[in-house]
């Protein structure tokens, strides 16, 4: 099954293709489009259990774009797919893309979010994000061994982005990674933290983090 959906112009498929190609480099294996009510979602994961023994939490970028044709459905693809169609739009100024028609596994597309029922608990300086993230990927660079195989690299990766940022101690380092490797730290603003049961989601201009821990 394809899908095709509707933009509000060539600059935002423009956006969504920076934004899967940020995602991308994190996580090559997969993005959720989300499209419902006027809004097209796009999920891309930072981190997340990998086995019943991985204690991870679940962390998660999100972006959101106006979507204007009124099409609803939710579909897991490669970020590469999608990379390659939206290329196929540049000169043309089209801002009308079809959802590659294959589409990809992946357990947290299982863990849904929270739509509603978000209370704001704390805020935190994207200056203080920009630096966690900073130093959670210096020292996951100086633990990683030479020849690293996948295993060690999420248990290392795990046990840095799971610590706590100390001037918001709810919330992960993992969430600071998140918004700056995904282009969310983009000005000088305070970011809204906010909590929904067992959610957490950080909040700026350009998009949001949403962080569940186990």
């Amino acid at each position: 099954m394809t899908e095709t959906f509707t933009l509000s112009d060539f600059d935002a498929v423009s956006d969504l293709g920076t934004f899967v190609g940020r995602a991308k480099r994190v996580d090559p294996d997969a993005v959720r489009f989300l499209a419902s009510g006027g809004v097209l979602a796009v999920y891309a994961p930072v981190l997340y259990a990998r086995g019943i023994l991985d204690q991870s939490a679940t962390i998660l970028g999100l972006r959101t774009y106006a979507e204007n044709s009124g099409v609803t459905f939710d579909r897991t693809v490669n970020p590469d797919s999608v990379s390659e169609r939206i290329a196929r739009l540049a000169g043309t100024g089209s801002a009308q893309l079809s959802m590659p028609p294959s589409e990809v596994q992946a357990p947290w597309t299982g863990i849904a979010p929270p739509r509603s029922g978000w209370a704001e608990i704390a805020s935190i300086h994207v200056d203080v994000l920009s630096r966690v993230a900073r130093d959670g990927a210096q020292r996951i660079a100086a633990d990683l061994p030479r020849d690293a195989g996948d295993p060690v690299v999420q248990r290392i990766r795990s046990s840095v982005w799971s610590g706590d940022i100390p001037q918001v101690p709810e919330l992960p380092a993992g969430a600071a990674f998140a918004a700056d490797s995904l282009g969310f730290v983009a000005e000088p603003e305070n970011a809204r933290v906010l909590q929904s049961g067992n959610w957490l989601r950080l909040s700026l201009r350009r998009g949001h983090v949403l962080v569940r821990r186990r």
